[in-house]
């Protein structure tokens, strides 16, 4: 089917003769400068935050295609006499290209193959990928967990050849980059490199330290989160072609040294990528911040984002998710793919919520431990805002925890009679006392840990992989970026649960991805009457932000109910193990 496209009526030239005032360009700041009557500056200040107002008779914007348009859409209403006509002129023809091409590629997705230096095979919807990550430059790639964001990331790092690259990663996953860049790139020789000197792994290098030092020159960096707001200076002087930042979601809380350092590195590059399963961890709000490190204002500043978006001024929950997500979308500000939208023909995951005993003297002697049924009464009691929100996080966490050591026996024999079946099992908790507990109970088992006091990461997930462990412990919040697992496993247990829904999704997607060969069971143990239940609640709420904002589909009734009878064929099994076994 073919179609016409033209440029958007808010990008039409303006024709008239009588200005308002006039628009230059200044080459230092690489900014529009408006000399304009007041009504033209009055509306400027209201309509365009990002727009540097301060002082009267003037305001000034940083030039790209976003501001470029809007600056056009004013002009059609209060013309202004164009200073730098050619300069205008250059910019005017690449937004109106732009935006033919993006409506073109929302109507028809493109596909684009790598350039030469990729080592890879991309599938179609990751040459779809990289033909929107191409053309859009500063965007958020949210694809479902096991698509392949990396591998679409590191596409477009080939097909660009621009460099140096910057990767911001989290600090487990730079190893991880690391082979991945190996694995799919073959990196050029930079100027200043000498391969009769040095090796060729010295084409990547890792920033470390919290002291900045004269980089390398090589064609990709590495950092990590924790140490960007040392570097902030630093970095900013390099100016990368291409910024990647894998995990993004560890940018959702604005006012730190990070997050300012990321907001420079971003502004600076002509491409800046966003890889994240999940970045709206806890409530939809979370994605203004994030947005708000690839294109700085796309969704305008926070009060008016909470104002018009939220369910009410200054609150967290997206009242429209789903609206959010189209406008994104239709904005090139974000690519969300699910498994099925890929037509990737992967085996259903299969959930089961199972009930299961805990100590409930062991519970109740560590609420009194820790004072907190003390804190509950105080909390009751107090009217001082600052002291019940403190209050309250230091009961919901104890009651977590005390839940969790209280349960952590159970969860053992829970997971036992799956090991007896032969099954591998990827194990979830998140307390390090219920870790201490659990390596007794599985001492013949020999287990393996992944959370964030252990180490030997990588020879943990050897062992289990060449099966020398058949039971993975891992921490809810530690194990993003680790691929792999689905092809030795296929049995989930969240022994601990976390107020996070996209947590739990970016967890069962360590194993329900492609290359998966066999269905995916994946069981939430919950005892009765604690915090188990509270967070189901959450979860339940944050759930459907997720899945709508991400543009995700429900389970239909009918798919829970297929689902539920698939897990229970396999809870026989379990069940007759637990019939056989003697709990004291």
């Amino acid at each position: 089917m073919s179609r016409n496209y033209s440029a958007p009526a808010y990008l039409q030239p303006q024709r008239e003769t009588t200005y308002y005032g006039s628009i230059d360009y200044e080459d230092r700041t690489g900014s529009w400068i408006i000399h304009a009557q007041p009504i033209v500056l009055q509306l400027i200040k209201r309509l365009f935050p990002s727009a540097d107002s301060r002082g009267s008779g003037v305001a000034r914007f940083k030039a790209n295609k976003r501001s470029t348009g809007d600056l056009n859409w004013l002009m059609l209403r209060y013309p202004l006499e164009v200073k730098c006509y050619e300069k205008w002129d250059s910019e005017y023809v690449k937004i109106v290209n732009h935006a033919i091409e993006s409506r073109k590629i929302l109507f028809q997705p493109n596909q684009k193959n790598p350039g030469k230096i990729f080592k890879g095979i991309l599938r179609k919807y990751q040459k779809e990928g990289l033909a929107w990550m191409q053309h859009f430059k500063k965007t958020l790639l949210a694809d479902e967990v096991g698509l392949g964001k990396t591998v679409q990331f590191l596409a477009l790092v080939a097909t660009v050849n621009q460099w140096p690259v910057l990767l911001v990663v989290p600090k487990h996953l730079m190893k991880q980059w690391r082979r991945k860049i190996d694995e799919f790139l073959e990196l050029p020789v930079m100027k200043g490199q000498n391969y009769a000197l040095f090796d060729r792994d010295d084409n990547i290098h890792f920033i470390t330290g919290t002291k900045p030092y004269e980089l390398p020159q090589v064609p990709m960096y590495i950092t990590h989160y924790g140490l960007i707001g040392y570097w902030k200076d630093a970095l900013d002087a390099y100016s990368f072609p291409i910024v990647g930042f894998d995990e993004i979601h560890h940018l959702r809380h604005t006012g730190t040294q990070k997050y300012s350092a990321a907001s420079l590195l971003s502004e600076q590059a002509e491409y800046s990528i966003g890889m994240s399963a999940t970045p709206i961890y806890n409530y939809g709000n979370e994605i203004h911040s994030v947005l708000n490190i690839i294109e700085h204002h796309c969704l305008g500043d926070w009060e008016s984002f909470s104002r018009e978006w939220c369910t009410g001024y200054g609150t967290k929950l997206v009242a429209e998710p789903e609206v959010l997500n189209n406008h994104l979308k239709n904005e090139g500000l974000l690519l969300r793919r699910t498994e099925d939208e890929a037509k990737l023909e992967l085996p259903p995951l299969n959930r089961s919520i199972v009930d299961i005993d805990m100590d409930q003297d062991l519970f109740e002697k560590l609420l009194k431990e820790y004072e907190t049924l003390d804190k509950a009464k105080k909390y009751s009691e107090t009217s001082e805002w600052s002291l019940k929100g403190q209050l309250k996080t230091k009961i919901v966490e104890e009651t977590r925890k005390a839940t969790g050591i209280a349960k952590a026996a159970h969860v053992a024999i829970f997971v036992k009679s799956l090991l007896d079946t032969g099954e591998k099992v990827l194990l979830y908790g998140y307390h390090h006392q219920v870790y201490e507990i659990w390596e007794e109970e599985f001492k013949e088992y020999n287990p393996v840990f992944i959370h964030g006091k252990s180490k030997n990461r990588d020879e943990s997930l050897d062992r289990f992989m060449n099966g020398d462990s058949k039971l993975l412990v891992m921490s809810l919040r530690t194990g993003e970026g680790i691929d792999g697992l689905q092809h030795a496993c296929r049995f989930i247990v969240f022994g601990e649960l976390d107020w996070s829904a996209g947590i739990h999704h970016q967890c069962e997607g360590r194993l329900a991805r492609d290359g998966q060969k066999r269905t995916v069971f994946s069981y939430y143990l919950i005892a009765s009457n604690t915090s188990d239940d509270q967070i189901l609640e959450t979860v339940g709420l944050k759930k459907s932000q997720f899945i709508q904002l991400m543009g995700d589909k429900q389970e239909t009734p009918d798919e829970q109910q297929r689902s539920e009878l698939l897990a229970n064929k396999q809870m026989e099994v379990v069940i007759d193990n637990l019939k056989n076994m003697n709990v004291k």
